[in-house]
């Protein structure tokens, strides 16, 4: 199926033409050859990714997480960094706004975003949304650490290492169970 290399003075017209033609078939043979392995990925891949698609939808009344902007350097929603979360909420969704579009319910401080999100940018909240606690009653500083207050020792204990003696204690949080209580020296 190789291409022989032959000196154009050593033919004729009528060879010229045969020898060009053949050259081109050979090509055009190449080309459908490609073309049809192309196809053959492409519905491969297609199939692959079609079995895993599944369609996004939202009920009315059900609580979804908004993505913010992944963005460097952008300020949406009044979070920025690089550390920060990719999403805020979660809200309620007030009704559907053609085929993929939500309304939500958000709080005063959103007031000025506009409330109708695509559904690229919302995710589903597992749980129960009334259950999760506001930042603002528990005690959480700005940089979401917070103080931990010992309420009562449990138990006492001391140690022996090869030489010296280790005394330690029980020692119950603010806020924690029993189960949460650690040992501390």
């Amino acid at each position: 199926m190789g291409i022989e290399f032959v000196l154009l003075e050593d033919l004729q017209q009528s060879e010229f033409a045969l020898l060009g033609s053949e050259v081109v078939y050979e090509a055009m043979k190449k080309v459908r050859l490609i073309r049809d392995r192309l196809k053959m990925a492409h519905s491969r891949q297609k199939s692959y990714v079609d079995n895993r698609k599944r369609d996004l939808e939202f009920e009315v009344g059900k609580w979804v997480y908004l993505k913010i902007s992944p963005m460097k350097g952008v300020l949406r929603f009044g979070k920025k960094g690089k550390l920060g979360p990719r999403y805020i909420g979660p809200y309620e969704i007030l009704k559907r706004v053609g085929k993929v579009a939500y309304e939500l319910k958000l709080p005063i401080e959103l007031a000025p975003v506009y409330l109708v999100f695509h559904i690229s940018m919302l995710k589903k909240c597992i749980g129960d949304p009334v259950s999760i606690l506001p930042l603002e009653g528990l005690g959480v500083n700005e940089n979401l650490s917070y103080e931990e207050v010992p309420i009562e020792i449990i138990d006492r204990q001391v140690k022996m290492l090869r030489n010296k003696e280790v005394a330690s204690v029980k020692v119950l949080w603010k806020k924690h169970l029993v189960e949460g209580a650690t040992w501390e020296a």
